[in-house]
């Protein structure tokens, strides 16, 4: 593979790993199923740790108690069944300084692929058993096999060696991945590095060459440091490069609509004067119940300037559970109207799309705007439903009414969006709870806007989100949007109480206070994490529990069932039957999470709490709480890890949304909240969102500059670099100039 000119990550990329020796169909085979299937993928899979060998640790050293890594080899195997037939596999292991056994329980793999001769870290716990040292369960890295050309291979014994995260399933190990890899490097020589130089000094950051072979082949235990701290910048600047590129396309390409909004309209508050040229943001305002928090005055001003440029508003609106996105958004849309637009607010689902209608017609109810097609010169506003449940006759009536100009606002699902769908002139977009959208369906939303707008220009934007993100991931998440931040509760609204019931007799408290708030009118809500039981997941099931209860602890009440599984028509039922208190407990799962809002509902009881995330949990202890009664949140079951506990824990001691997704993205990891960001190779292999904001944030300035000052078009190799990690029908519409 060695050539004189450097090589660039697409040149790495066509290299398939059978080029490299030992790599026959078998190892081809066992890698592909790593998802390796060329040098690129195999110099990015990089090491979860380090042993400096040149340090040895005697197993001699080691004190019961204590957590240790030990590195050691094989020298005996054996497995016997136990009194209680559990397979119990005991592994003596051995270096210069003596032996300790391992003893593993249900895990009989482990005696085939600990053979004696086998080298492997092992890391746990140091027990004491009938006086003799050992370990039980341990994570294990096999380093070396017990193959001769493994065991001949002294290349790295010595010295700073990298483990890699080894598949027992694939049959590979770290030993072989390691020396795949340093294969590569050696073949590959110096590695092209498009990142300018002066960036790179001005950031002290080593060259490509030196941070691959510094990270994967370190000669001493520093050099990983810095090795590392260039390829997160690396993958921080491809992403905020592609960012920085759709915002100045989608501005290029843009046909802004430049909505007239009086900033002086935010400061109404209820019962102000308003006269019949009074704008409807201004009127809507002074017959609100509650005059703007400083946080909503605050970020409608943000809205107010984004709507009076003529670049299309792109903005992402997030607020903790009940800190009022619902008055901004109305506050948004009526703007629009003011402006001989209209408004479309998208919601993911029917039911919640359905309570958004409800809520619209009652918070506007009263408010009229001008139309001289009518007798009076003016009429109600007109608000109205689009989604796969409307009936073929109501649904043309809108969709006339939406052509014609005569409906102001509607509210749908991904409906909306059908082709038959035509605004007059749509002026503003609000999309609710679409947290999950990624960058890619944020541009179709906005060109499917301006496909269906008569008027042909660009709505403006607003993506709302109850779920707190964090900082750092927003900047990754929704690095196309400006960002809002409602961090302030209306005044009168009490913190949700939240106990975890980890004992029998807090559970029957639990029981007994839903009991005593339904006997003071109050609604509750049982959440539970599946719809029936299931032999393979020990969970509590909504259709069972709602049996039990109503048979057991909550005996003579009128308990109902709400899931997913459910027809449209019956959960609509089920929950006007609750909002109506003709049902006083409503046993339900997830399906409750986003958008359901019973004022008289005061307890929350999750069961099986810990099989929820931390940002889920967040959300359905929001769902009561949401009248002048004070909320309660009851978390019930005991986590079998540390990481179970850790949530539930932090749930009790934090009502700040913004806290606990910060506490929840150091206990995920960056995956699950990046989950819809992007498509193929531009994932975060080695970049953590909580340690590395410092390179995040230089990243994010550096592609800034080089976008703005147009650096890309003399810089062609970071151009083919950032291709190849976006498709080719985006790379078409980012690269076209």
């Amino acid at each position: 593979m060695s050539e004189l000119s450097p090589r660039s990550l697409r040149r790495l990329g066509e290299i398939p790993v059978s080029q490299l020796r030992h790599v026959g169909d078998k190892r081809t085979e066992a890698l592909g199923s790593l998802g390796i299937e060329n040098v690129f993928d195999l110099l990015t899979l990089y090491p979860r740790r380090y042993i400096d060998r040149t340090k040895r640790v005697d197993v001699s050293d080691l004190t019961v108690g204590e957590e240790a890594a030990i590195f050691g080899e094989v020298r005996k195997v054996s497995s016997r069944r136990t009194k209680q037939g559990k397979v119990m596999v005991e592994v003596v292991v051995g270096d210069d300084g003596g032996t300790i056994k391992i003893v593993f329980f249900n895990q009989a793999w482990r005696e085939r692929q600990l053979q004696p001769g086998v080298m492997a870290l092992f890391f746990s716990k140091v027990t004491d058993y009938k006086g003799q040292r050992q370990m039980t369960n341990p994570v294990v890295d096999v380093i070396v096999g017990a193959t001769p050309e493994q065991r001949d291979d002294g290349s790295r014994v010595g010295r700073v060696v990298a483990i890699y995260p080894a598949s027992g399933k694939a049959g590979l190990t770290s030993w072989e991945l390691g020396g795949f890899i340093e294969e590569s490097l050696k073949r590959a020589g110096p590695l092209l590095d498009p990142v300018p130089s002066a960036v790179l000094e001005s950031l002290s950051l080593v060259d490509r060459t030196a941070s691959f072979w510094g990270i994967h082949l370190p000669r001493n235990e520093e050099e990983p440091l810095p090795a590392r701290r260039r390829l997160v910048f690396d993958e921080f600047l491809r992403l905020q490069l592609l960012l920085a590129l759709r915002r100045r396309r989608l501005e290029e390409s843009a046909t802004g609509i430049s909505h007239s909004i009086e900033v002086s309209d935010l400061d109404v508050g209820p019962g102000a004067l308003v006269g019949a040229d009074s704008s409807l943001v201004r009127r809507f305002l002074s017959g609100h119940k509650f005059s703007l928090t400083r946080a909503q005055r605050r970020v409608l001003e943000e809205i107010a300037h984004d709507l009076a440029s003529p670049l299309p508003m792109h903005r992402l609106l997030q607020g903790d559970v009940g800190s009022g996105k619902t008055v901004v958004a109305l506050t948004s849309l009526l703007a629009a109207i003011d402006g001989s637009r209209q408004g479309a607010l998208m919601a993911p689902t029917e039911v919640l799309a359905e309570q958004h209608l409800a809520s619209l017609r009652a918070d506007l109810a009263g408010l009229t705007r001008p139309d001289p097609d009518v007798l009076a010169g003016e009429r109600p506003l007109a608000i109205h439903l689009l989604t796969g449940r409307v009936k073929a006759k109501e649904r043309q009536f809108v969709l006339d009414g939406l052509r014609s100009g005569a409906i102001d606002i509607v509210v749908g699902t991904h409906a909306l969006l059908s082709e038959d769908v035509r605004f007059k002139a749509l002026g503003v977009i609000v999309i609710d709870e679409q947290h999950r959208f990624g960058v890619e369906q944020r541009a179709i939303l906005r060109e499917k806007g301006r496909l269906h707008s008569m008027e042909a220009a660009d709505p403006d934007l607003l993506v709302m989100t109850a779920t707190p993100i964090p900082r750092t991931a927003a900047m990754v998440v929704f690095g196309d949007l400006e960002r809002s931040v409602l961090d302030e509760m209306p005044r009168g609204r009490l913190p949700i109480v939240t106990r975890w019931a980890r004992s029998s007799d807090a559970v029957e408290d639990c029981w007994a206070h839903v009991r005593s708030e339904v006997a003071e009118g109050r609604r509750v809500f049982v959440v539970c994490p599946l719809v029936e039981g299931s032999e393979r997941v020990e969970a509590t099931s909504a259709v069972e529990e709602r049996t039990r209860l109503a048979l057991n602890e909550l005996r003579g009440l009128s308990v109902g069932l709400l899931h997913g599984q459910m027809k449209g028509a019956e959960k609509d039922e089920v929950m006007a039957q609750f909002r109506a208190g003709e049902l006083q407990v409503l046993v339900a799962t997830v399906v409750i999470e986003v958008g359901v809002d019973v004022p008289e509902a005061s307890v929350m009881v999750i069961e099986d709490a810990w099989r929820f995330g931390l940002a889920q949990l967040h959300q359905l202890r929001g769902r009561v709480g949401r009248g002048s009664d004070q909320g309660y949140c009851y978390l019930l079951g005991e986590p079998p890890s540390g990481d179970g506990e850790a949530r539930l824990q932090a749930l009790v001691d934090s009502t700040d949304g913004f806290a606990l997704a910060e506490i929840d993205l150091a206990l995920r990891g960056e995956g699950t909240l990046l989950g819809a960001r992007q498509r193929g190779r531009s994932d975060l292999r080695l970049a953590s969102l909580q340690d590395d904001e410092e390179l995040l944030i230089a990243a994010r300035d550096v592609a800034s500059r080089m976008v703005h000052d147009d650096a890309l078009a003399s810089n062609p190799q970071l151009v083919d670099e950032l291709r190849l990690f976006v498709d080719e029908d985006e790379a078409g519409y980012l690269f076209k100039s």
